[in-house]
């Protein structure tokens, strides 16, 4: 191995060699499939030691479940740096957020969305679930609805079901190549608009 090519090794903090081997294990699940990819092939990809990432994250089964979860969570970041401006605004800017954060981490997000070669997984059906739930609660909180809204559960799953759109469109835009970025965010943006004005304020507390 020359000096050239030899891995340039540097400490780093807990926190930044968690997040290291985290990045290097999404970028290997986003580019094989689950039973492709080895603790072997993650320590040698972020330049650790294979316990480390047992010390961190315990299983590979762990491990991706936590990128998994991360990958589909809209995080609360996303809510707090929207413009404070119109609905329309808002709604514009979290879809351009979400394209954004979709194409930086491309593959990842469409192995998340389809999970495959874990088999029929209890806790990633739940992960995924609850990963639904969460990124329709930061869209109610975004677009301006309390959380102690009588009707907030019947509100997440009027909106979860805008998110199995956001994850088809997204399939035909980064998979199938059918549909453009621009397209994808004229039909995100549209949709979530009309769901916020037209559909959500009609909706009553179910009864009792």
């Amino acid at each position: 191995m020359t000096a050239e090519s030899a891995p340039k090794w540097r400490r780093l903090e807990p926190d930044e060699r968690r997040e290291q081997i985290f990045t290097c294990a999404a970028q290997l699940f986003g580019e094989r499939p689950y039973a492709e990819v080895s603790t072997s092939d993650i320590a040698a990809r972020a330049g650790v030691a294979r316990g480390l990432i047992n010390h961190y994250f315990g299983t590979k089964r762990e491990l991706y479940l936590a990128v998994v979860k991360r990958a589909l969570t809209v995080p609360y970041v996303a809510v707090a740096q929207l413009p404070s401006g119109s609905v329309e605004e808002r709604t514009n800017a979290a879809v351009e957020w979400f394209l954004d954060m979709v194409s930086k981490q491309e593959k990842m997000w469409l192995a998340a969305i389809t999970p495959e070669g874990i088999g029929r997984d209890v806790e990633v059906e739940r992960i995924v679930d609850e990963a639904d739930r969460r990124s329709a609660d930061r869209v109610l909180q975004a677009m301006g609805f309390a959380e102690d809204d009588p009707r907030w559960e019947q509100l997440n799953a009027l909106v979860r079901t805008y998110g199995g759109m956001v994850k088809a469109a997204g399939r035909e835009w980064l998979v199938r190549g059918t549909l453009s970025r621009e397209q994808v965010r004229t039909l995100l943006s549209t949709q979530l608009l009309t769901l916020v004005k037209d559909v959500l304020p009609q909706i009553t507390p179910a009864p009792r």
